[in-house]
Formats: C-alpha cells, sequence, structure tokens
C-alpha cells in the first residue's frame, strides 16, 4: 500500500506521486506518515522533507505551511518548498548576505520580522542543500 503525496506552494506543484513514507518537520516534532496514518493536521517548521519511496530518498527544503494527512493521502502547502538539486547555492547565499546586512540596520519590528524570516530560509536552504551534496 502507498500514500498519495501532494506538496504545493502558491507558485507551482513541487511533487504529486504516491509514495512508501514521507518525514516532515513540524513545529510538534519531526513525523513519519505511513500508510493508514491516523488524520493529522500540523503547520510545518523549517526544515528537510525525506520522500521514501522504493528503497530511494528525494530531500525538499520547506519552510512554513501545513500538513494534512487522511485516507492514506498527504497535502502539503508549503510557503517555500524546494527539491534539494534545485536550490541554488549563490542565490540562497547572496539572499543570507543581504538578510544579514538588513538585520544590522534600523528597522521598525515589522521589517525585522521579514528580514529575519528571509535569513532564517536562506539559511535552511544551505544547510540542507550542503548535506545533500555532502552525501553524495
Amino acid at each position: 500500500m502507498k500514500l498519495k503525496l501532494q506538496i504545493l506552494t502558491s507558485e507551482q506543484e513541487i511533487f504529486n506521486e504516491e509514495v512508501d513514507e514521507v518525514v516532515v518537520p513540524t513545529t510538534a516534532g519531526v513525523i513519519g506518515v505511513l500508510p493508514e496514518h491516523m488524520p493529522l493536521v500540523s503547520q510545518i517548521a523549517p526544515g528537510e522533507l525525506v520522500i521514501k519511496n522504493n528503497d530511494k530518498s528525494e530531500m525538499i527544503a520547506v519552510f512554513g505551511g501545513f500538513i494534512e494527512v487522511s485516507n492514506n493521502s498527504v497535502s502539503i502547502l508549503a510557503d517555500y518548498a524546494a527539491r534539494v538539486e534545485d536550490i541554488e547555492l549563490a542565490k540562497a547565499q547572496q539572499a543570507k548576505e543581504r538578510a544579514d546586512k538588513l538585520m544590522q540596520e534600523k528597522l521598525s519590528e515589522k521589517d525585522f520580522i521579514i528580514v529575519e524570516s528571509e535569513l532564517q530560509k536562506a539559511l535552511m536552504q544551505l544547510r540542507i542543500a550542503n548535506k545533500y551534496r555532502k552525501n553524495r
């Protein structure tokens, strides 16, 4: 038995296939979802989502959003999601440096929160992309 996994962002569909298992970082901790998993809705935490299928694993960087599990179907609506091999290290490094620079400026509380979020996203991208590339 397999799970139907769909990963969406507001811009595009990232993944839509049947899989054996998905491991998702949530605000309550990392969860593994297998067929016949109980219904669940949870908020996604920034990190590495692992898709396991036929003895192979695929990593997807996720940042924010929600997961819903129901009837052997997993739906993920992420604020940001990218296959690890699609992360451009140079762009992520530039985003990190830009956010670092902006964090040094006097920002309003609202702008600071936005820049801090962008910095966290860039750091997550770099961490996961570097980890994936080292393991290859």
